[in-house]
């Protein structure tokens, strides 16, 4: 496929949503808050359902926060976040994020979480965001690291699943890797004063665990994902529900933890 086209791994079933309306700013952008301020302009890049974007739009108000994703309807979603907690400072538009439709120097603060792992050229999506940010101002991408995923204990098909998800992904022109990526490719896109962190989730309690285990367990048998998994002959559908039962069996040990560890730049433009 082109170099900048590749297919979103996730779509957006409902097992999927359920994980990207869990995300907040706290939770999922930390590492950007401190750049926040009351009246800039924000681009949030890939925003989803909104979760993320209406923290940020109610942190940077009366400034405005423009939210682009690929699709309408999960723009539609966003939007409804939005006007549920009673914000009137977002705009909501399709884009694509290696050709932004914006002027130079638009923003104060471009944002990008969970992006660049799904994009076909992630060099040139920040390449995009660095010119659509002022001088300045901050770009700020986090992405997960699938390889260094770990959990406890092991249960079979657990490997497999993490083997599946990697295969799957790339076949669709990603890099589920992303997270150890970050850096390098912010400065193959032309950054030059970057703060790279990392941070994780940790899912362990009874509750956060049930949750996570399942709604993989669902994700894994009944979304985009597991249709690419089918369709890209990477596993049959046997094969999906063993991993599905595998996710099962892990969320109901009563030791069980797993970590998800995220990559994250801050570059000043």
């Amino acid at each position: 496929m082109p170099k900048e086209t590749a297919v979103y791994t996730h779509g957006h079933h409902e097992s999927v949503l359920r994980s990207h309306q869990w995300r907040t700013a706290a939770n999922s952008a930390a590492y950007l808050l401190g750049e926040l301020r009351p009246g800039q302009a924000v681009l949030d890049v890939g925003c989803g359902p909104g979760t993320i974007t209406a923290d940020i739009a109610a942190l940077v108000a009366p400034g405005r926060v423009t939210a682009v994703d690929t699709g309408r309807d999960i723009l539609d979603r966003a939007a409804a976040a939005a006007a549920g907690r009673g914000l009137d400072n977002v705009e909501f538009t399709v884009a694509d994020v290696h050709s932004l439709d914006f002027p130079d120097d638009s923003f104060d603060v471009v944002h990008a979480h969970q992006v660049l792992q799904h994009v076909g050229d992630p060099v040139q999506a920040l390449r995009e965001m660095r010119r659509v940010c002022r001088p300045g101002g901050v770009v700020a991408a986090r992405d997960s690291d699938y390889a260094a995923m770990t959990w406890y204990p092991e249960v079979t098909g657990m490997r497999e699943w993490q083997d599946l998800y990697g295969r799957v992904a790339r076949a669709n022109g990603g890099e589920p890797d992303a997270g150890r990526r970050l850096l390098s490719w912010a400065r193959q896109a032309g950054f030059t004063d970057i703060t790279p962190t990392a941070a994780a989730w940790c899912f362990a309690t009874p509750e956060n665990r049930a949750w996570w285990s399942g709604l993989w367990a669902d994700r894994t048998t009944a979304s985009v994902y597991a249709e690419l998994a089918v369709d890209g002959g990477h596993a049959s559908a046997e094969q999906l529900t063993a991993v599905s039962d595998a996710w099962r069996a892990w969320g109901e040990e009563p030791d069980a933890w797993f970590m998800v560890p995220h990559g994250e730049v801050l570059c000043r433009v």
